[in-house]
This record gives structure tokens, sequence and C-alpha cells, in this order.
């Protein structure tokens, strides 16, 4: 690479460079190069277009090469000023005016103006926009408020809503807001997610599928430079391999830790980080046919699965157990008055006989990993396991992470009756709304995969976005909770605090309450 000695041919062996398992034998390479980050991740990225992606997975690595008009401050959801230095919001909530920051350039070395921040809004949201066809942008729902960007100079830009939006702030912030180059775009159409380019303090180098994503340190970053020459995103679907590569030095961090293994990471080799943020894992119900059809059955399954046996003996202890659909780290909308289901199975049974649904056959899809999703082999054997002792017949299937979301996000009609799926959102109006509400059935570009629909919880959902006291937001949510939880169109099952290993060479390193990877700032030795 350009801006160290080791040549990519090197850095690539050395990204690449696995554990011998069978012998437990550490190849040469596995000691990492001075100054070169290797990140183990859970899954292949899908993309590394931000307006095209919903994983966290891939935000992890999006957001060292992209920057957006506002970020969150380190260690908060707060937002603070991005690659806009200042905003004015009117009166009635419907412009924001946003001051862009000079001298900002593009990794392909065109500049980032007001210009670029219209490109990027209109491709996502005009169909006619000439670049609307490099998606699809399946998180465009974010903006959906916007109906004209509108450069007003040089570094000056407007947006225009609809009606008040209460989230629209912290959505700019999540890397569906990232700012992509035109140049970029226009020049790789389709395939950009491929050749990426940014602002932000890394930029893309090379992308080996199923091997490593490799970025390195941008020299004309117009902020503080990073403190690592180059990181390596390396997948590494299977949980226990990943663990095996950590304590062999093959990788020098690690997001994710299986709950089972760490206690494996004790010591002065290495450093365990925490952080708890906006996290719900839970089990999408069916509700538009099958057995999950009738809100009985529904709340059967919530009775059935021991939440408390998950939390403590499957995730050793590192969650707690869900009530509702919004997670109490939005603690200003979290309604702590509502319980979570207990573990009765009598009360299961009775339900699903008043239903008429003893012996039900049911359709499980579990994914083997996945941004958030704990430890999901483990968790769906043991859910399968409660629901057949109160009657349910479980049939599990499973699928890698990226298979398993092009199962799951078109819908679970005519596929399944239940999915794992787990949620880490930026704003409690962002998971409410986008899965849901009954325009956010799949075949209206949402995540309702389990079409649940309430007229009720969509006025509310409408109303907590367009309330501009706090107070008032909070009230709405909380009304909603109680319907949803009572409606059962999901399990919920857990709240999770999440966790992410460093070898001892790795400093500045710390985890967000956004979930995202900010890499920055961090310095290997």
């Amino acid at each position: 690479m350009n801006l160290f000695s080791m040549t990519r041919r090197t850095l690539l062996a050395a990204a690449t460079s696995t554990l011998a398992l069978g012998s437990l034998t550490v190849p040469a390479l596995a000691q990492t190069p001075e100054g070169v980050l290797i990140v183990g991740q859970i899954a292949e990225p899908k993309s590394l277009d931000p307006a095209a992606v919903t994983a966290v997975n891939d935000f992890r690595i999006l957001v060292n090469l992209y920057e957006g008009l506002v970020r969150y401050k380190p260690g908060t959801l707060e937002v603070e000023p991005g690659l806009a230095t200042a905003w004015e919001i009117s009166e009635d909530g419907t412009e924001y005016t946003f001051t862009l920051r000079e001298g900002v350039m593009f990794h392909d070395g065109t500049p980032f103006n007001a210009e670029a921040v219209k490109f990027n809004f209109d491709r996502m949201l005009n169909e006619d926009h000439p670049y609307h066809n490099t998606g699809p942008f399946p998180l465009a729902f974010f903006f959906s408020a916007v109906t004209e960007t509108t450069a007003l100079d040089d570094y000056t830009v407007k947006f225009t809503l609809n009606g008040p939006y209460a989230p629209f702030l912290s959505n700019l912030a999540y890397p569906t807001g990232l700012m992509v180059s035109p140049a970029a775009v226009e020049a790789n159409g389709a395939d950009f997610g491929r050749s990426p380019a940014g602002t932000g303090p890394f930029k893309f180098t090379e992308w080996r599928s199923n091997e490593a994503v490799v970025v390195e340190k941008n020299p004309d970053y117009w902020g503080d430079p990073a403190g690592t020459e180059a990181v390596v995103f390396r997948p590494i679907t299977d949980a226990n391999t990943r663990v095996a590569e950590m304590l062999a030095g093959g990788i020098d961090m690690m997001v994710e830790v299986p709950p089972t293994s760490l206690s494996q990471f004790t010591g002065d080799d290495f450093n365990v980080v925490e952080q708890a943020g906006p996290h719900v894992w839970f089990l999408i119900l069916n509700a538009k046919e099958g057995p999950f059809a009738d809100k009985k059955v529904r709340q059967a399954a919530n009775y059935a699965i021991n939440k408390e046996a998950l939390v403590n003996d499957v995730l050793e202890g590192t969650a707690e157990v869900a009530a509702g659909p919004t997670p109490p780290a939005f603690a200003w909308a979290y309604n702590d008055a509502l319980d979570p289901y207990p573990y009765d199975p009598e009360k299961a049974k009775a339900l699903l006989a008043e239903a008429g649904a003893e012996g039900a056959e049911l359709t499980f899809f579990v994914t083997e990993g996945g941004s958030g999703m704990l430890d999901p082999v483990a968790m769906g054997t043991a859910i399968q396991a409660d629901l057949a002792a109160v009657g349910f017949d479980v049939t599990i299937e499973t699928y890698e992470w990226n298979t398993f979301l092009g199962e799951v996000n078109p819908g679970l009609e005519g596929k399944a009756d239940m999915a794992e799926m787990a949620w880490m959102t930026n704003d409690p109006d962002t998971l409410p709304y986008l899965a849901l509400r009954s325009d956010a059935w799949p075949d209206k570009g949402g995540f309702n995969s389990g079409y649940y629909s309430n007229p009720e919880v969509d006025t509310l959902l409408e109303q907590a976005r367009v309330a501009t006291d706090q107070s008032e937001r909070a009230a709405l949510y909380k009304e909603m909770q109680e319907i949803v939880q009572d409606d059962a169109p999901w399990v919920f099952v857990a709240n999770w605090k999440q966790n992410a290993v460093t070898s001892d060479r790795v400093e500045n390193f710390s985890l967000e309450p956004s979930f995202l990877l900010q890499l920055a700032d961090v310095v290997k030795n």
C-alpha cells in the first residue's frame, strides 16, 4: 500500500491467514502487522453503499469510510456537527438549513458541497433521478418526510419536509445518511457498492469476497488523521472460529463475543469492552396466515418460551428479558410499567386449546449469525424445545445471515411462521415505524415481515413522529408499547449489552451506544 512499506499482497496474506483448528497451531502470519488493525466481522458485507444496506455488520465498516452531515456525539446518541458545522430549524419544524464544512474532499478528489448533498438525497428519494436505479434503498423510509433538497449556495443546503418530523436529525446521523461521492456513483453505477468513495478518515483499498475488506488511512482527511495505517475487516461467520483466531493472535479485535466465550479473554493479553445500547432480540410471527394469525396463539408463544433461561443460560447473563418492542436504553420513551410475558407453559397450553391450535405445525427461520443476533442457533434450538413442550410442532430452517435477510425481509408469507430478528436502532421511532406499521408491510417497502396491522398503533406512531415536545412523544410511544405487547406480533425475548474484545496491542478503542464501530482514534502497536 502507498502509506507504508508492507505490500498489498503481504497485507492481504495477513488478513486471510487462518488458524489450523484441528491441531490448534498458529500460522506464521498470525502475529498481525504493526499499524494494521485486523477486525473479525460476523459476516461478509452485502455492499459498501450506505444507502443500500440495513445491517449493523455493514455499517461498522461504512462509518469509517463515510461521514454524514451530523454524527452521534461519542458515548451518546446525541447529535453533533459532522460535515455540517451548524443548522437552523424553522419555527414550524418543516425546514432544516445546514451550513456545510468547507474544504472537504471525497476520496476520489471531488469536492463535498451542497450539490453533493442534494445528489445523495435525490438519488434515494426521487424515482426519476438518473441514479435511483443504483438502489434499492431499503431505509429511505428514514427520510420520507423530505419533499425537496435545495442547494442554496456551495455550502448551504436546505431540506423541506412535508411536516414536523422529530427523528430527522437523529436519522441524518444514522449510516443511511452518510454522504457518498456523486462522481463515484456516476462512474460505477450499480457497482458503486464495490468501489466506494466517501470523505471519512479511511479510504477503500480492496474487497476480496469472503476474505477481507481493506481500508487505508486517508492522507487528505480534513480532520485528525487516523491512528492506524489500515484496517482489515475479515468476515469470519463461525463464532468459534472467530474466538479461536482471537486467542491465537490472527485478529486484533472481534465484535459480538459469544457469551460462553467471554471467560476465555481474561488476563492481560486481552481487553473486553461492553456498552449498553438500544437493542431488542425478538421473533417475528406471521400474523397474516397460519397459526399466528390468531392473537391467542401469538400470546401462547410468548408464554411458552422461557426467556429467563435464554438470557441466563444461553446468553450467560449478558442480556435482560425484553418487555415490548422498545429497548429500555431509550429511557425517556420506554414504558417501564410493562412486565415481560412470564414463563407459563400451562397458560400457553390453555390459550392453544381456546384457539383450537394444539399440535400446530410451525416453520421457524433461524440464522447462523448476524448483527446483534447473539447466539442464534443455540437460541433457536432452545426456543424450539420450549414450543414443543406446549404442543407446537416446530421445524427449523437455518440460513447464512445475508441469505436469511433475503428470505425474511421480503416477508414470511408462504415460507415461514416465525423468524429470529434483532434490531439496533437510533431513535424510538425507528423500529416500530419500519417494522410494525400497516404501511410497512414488505410489499410497501418496509420491514413488517410478519404483516402485523393495528390502526391504533399506526395512528400513535404517526402522531409521535410529528410531535415536537419530547414528553408528548414519550406518552404516545408508551401507549403504543402497551398495545403491541398485548397484540404480541412478536415474541419479545431480550435486550443485549454489546461487547467486543481487543488484544493488548490495541489502544483508544471504545464501543458506542449506536453499535457502530468508530476506529479513527484507535492505535495498533
